[in-house]
């Protein structure tokens, strides 16, 4: 019984970690690219 509850420990701590490591490196902003969109101006007439 000692085993398995030294064994949940474990798995609980590595997912810690793992989920702070995800926090600061998971969720950064896509790198920057430029976007070109044509626009038709005066398209009333």
């Amino acid at each position: 019984m000692g085993r398995i509850v030294k064994v949940v420990l474990v798995l609980a701590v590595l997912g810690a970690i793992g989920l702070t490591g995800y926090a600061y490196l998971g969720i950064s902003p896509p790198m920057p690219q430029e976007t070109r969109k044509p626009v038709e101006l005066n398209a009333a007439n």
